[in-house]
């Protein structure tokens, strides 16, 4: 894996991230810092990122486990160290998981091997950060429009 982080210029601290399969990720500081909070701040990109890889672990998880999976969000709230480095040591993940007849006992399953086996950024960050992890389901009624 690769990425290039390349600073934008002299007024200000906006970077860009330019991905190892071509993408693009902005990321700013806040005005205190020289920012211009043009785009998210670098530890909150982790921190999106650490949902990501964990919502796709969950979604891919219960698709394997025949689950009707419809939607799947994780809102992570984190705490930081007061002094540098400011990192992260308690995240609590919050998982909204829609679907039908989903069984509970296999979504905590898909979270739980998330965070123990397969998400690389929530396994990096408990090195300094306390996880918790809780869960909702929501029954999903609605019907979906035929596959193409």
């Amino acid at each position: 894996m690769e990425c290039t982080v390349r600073w934008t210029g002299l007024s200000g601290m906006t970077f860009l991230a330019e991905t190892g399969s071509g993408h693009v990720v902005a990321m700013d500081g806040a005005p205190d810092g020289g920012g211009r909070n043009l785009a998210p701040r670098p530890m909150e990109v982790v921190l999106a990122g650490t949902g990501g890889c964990t919502a796709y672990d969950v979604v891919l998880i219960l698709r394997k486990s025949g689950q009707d999976i419809r939607g799947c969000d994780v809102t992570l709230k984190s705490e930081r160290a007061e002094k540098d480095p400011k990192v992260f040591t308690s995240i609590n993940f919050h998982f909204t998981v829609r679907g039908r007849k989903l069984k509970p006992n296999l979504v905590e399953r898909a979270i739980k091997l998330s965070h123990e086996k397969y998400c690389s950024a929530s396994i990096m960050l408990e090195k300094t950060a306390v996880m918790t992890h809780s869960f909702e389901i929501v029954e999903d009624l609605a019907d979906l429009p035929p596959a193409d």
